[in-house]
């Protein structure tokens, strides 16, 4: 076997970059919710001593005297972006896994014997770099964990150029003696320190500690990661992501919220987004849950938080169930008097289409066309900014989180395409 790891550089600042030519080789950072702290950040913003999450209201004067330029998160673009780049990525592989936002595993069973694999990555660089602006690193090994070990040394090392093949045995064990521990994919923090106890201190260090050793100290799955550090195989592509058990949408609010009202706006307004995600997954859900917090850095404020779940008679994915169920629960879990800055839905224990056994003294709540009504729904929605919206989200949305310093919409939305003159 032989995977690849495709991870773009500075995701969510590429991003911003992209369709700001003029950003390029400047410090760019994209700012959490309501822009207050720094989740993403160019190289040179790295080499200006920006840390992330560093507050922003810490750095601005400093970081905008220097040059540089901030943007609040702009999700849609980032989500939009990552689309475009998987979707190549499936053209170059017949087998992929996408990891997360800004990161994929490919298969490359096969293609060594069309092509050197570091020319395959060189080309993977070219062809999404000239196809959507993003610059992305290779990482490439006979097993996942090498893979991610070699985008480690393409990310380190500039002479590689962004490519590093890991498949010659020699060139493994170089990479990893001058690879920290706590480089190793699934090795984190807590991990780290027991392993320098021990006098593992590097990637080699650990690969050449003997398993039954590492399985009776931690656990299989170390155990794994040191059969892979050798070469062999033992995670494998999931092509298929796996059923979530739960999601969650939450939001910290724009300003502070006291009022009913506004609490009920938010919470539906974020059930709608659940229930989305919920008919994207397959799913239909028999527990709802609101949950709402103050703000706990605020001492002279009375704190309060608190989470609230109701049992529903049957399953559903069905947008007006959900609300029914968030609106009685935001009457419930609200308290006047207190200043709210977050709060959120949580949908569980979800079920397939048809499984649930119903109960035989409770009346089937399920609505007609609920499904062709909830698709027509989504597929209008697909195509641009929540066209589609219950009166329950509200309209104008004071308590929406502050991105004062977002950039355009420039592939989700008509009025934010570019226009070249």
């Amino acid at each position: 076997m032989t995977y690849a790891l495709v991870d773009c550089n500075s995701f969510y600042a590429s991003c911003e970059r992209v369709f700001r030519p003029d950003l390029e080789n400047m410090p760019v950072v994209v700012l959490s919710n309501n822009d207050g702290c720094v989740v993403a950040l160019s190289k040179e913003a790295k080499n200006m001593g920006i840390k992330m999450c560093e507050p922003w209201f810490k750095i601005k004067s400093t970081f905008t005297n220097k040059g540089g330029v901030a943007f609040s998160s702009n999700y849609e673009l980032y989500a939009d972006m990552s689309a475009r780049v998987m979707q190549i990525l499936e053209h170059l592989s017949p087998r992929i896994e996408i990891y997360s936002i800004d990161e994929a595993f490919l298969d490359l069973s096969g293609i060594d014997f069309c092509t050197e694999l570091d020319q395959f990555g060189y080309q993977c660089q070219e062809k999404i770099k000239r196809w959507t602006g993003m610059p992305v690193r290779v990482g490439i090994g006979p097993t996942k964990t090498l893979a991610k070990a070699a985008s480690y040394g393409a990310k380190k090392y500039t002479a590689t150029q962004g490519v590093v093949d890991l498949s010659d045995k020699k060139r493994q064990r170089k990479l990893m003696s001058i690879m920290p521990v706590g480089e190793i994919w699934g090795v984190g923090s807590r991990l780290k320190k027991h392993l320098d106890q021990m006098g593992i201190m590097t990637a080699l260090d650990l690969a050449d500690t003997d398993t039954k050793l590492i399985r009776r100290r931690f656990s299989i799955v170390l155990e794994r990661t040191v059969m892979e550090l050798r070469g062999y195989p033992c995670i494998d592509l999931e092509e298929h992501p796996s059923t979530k058990k739960e999601i969650v949408v939450s939001r910290t609010f724009g300003k502070k919220v006291t009022n009913l009202e506004s609490i009920n706006e938010a919470v539906s307004d974020y059930a709608a987004k659940a229930s989305e995600k919920l008919r994207r997954e397959r799913q239909y859900c028999r527990i709802v849950s609101v949950f709402v917090r103050t703000n706990p850095f605020r001492l002279q404020d009375q704190q309060y938080s608190n989470i609230l779940s109701c049992k529903l008679n049957s399953p559903t994915n069905d947008t007006r169930d959900i609300l029914h169920a968030t609106t009685m629960l935001s009457k419930r879990v609200y308290k006047k008097g207190y200043n709210f800055i977050k709060a959120g839905v949580m949908l569980s224990d979800f079920y397939d289409k048809d499984v649930y056994q119903s109960d035989f003294f409770i009346p089937d709540s399920r609505r007609p066309r609920s499904e062709k009504l909830m698709r027509a729904i989504d597929k209008i929605n697909a195509t641009g900014n929540s066209k589609v919206t219950f009166a329950a989200q509200g309209i104008r949305k004071p308590w929406s989180m502050r991105r004062c310093l977002q950039s355009p919409r420039y592939t989700t939305n008509w009025d934010d395409l570019l226009v070249v003159k």
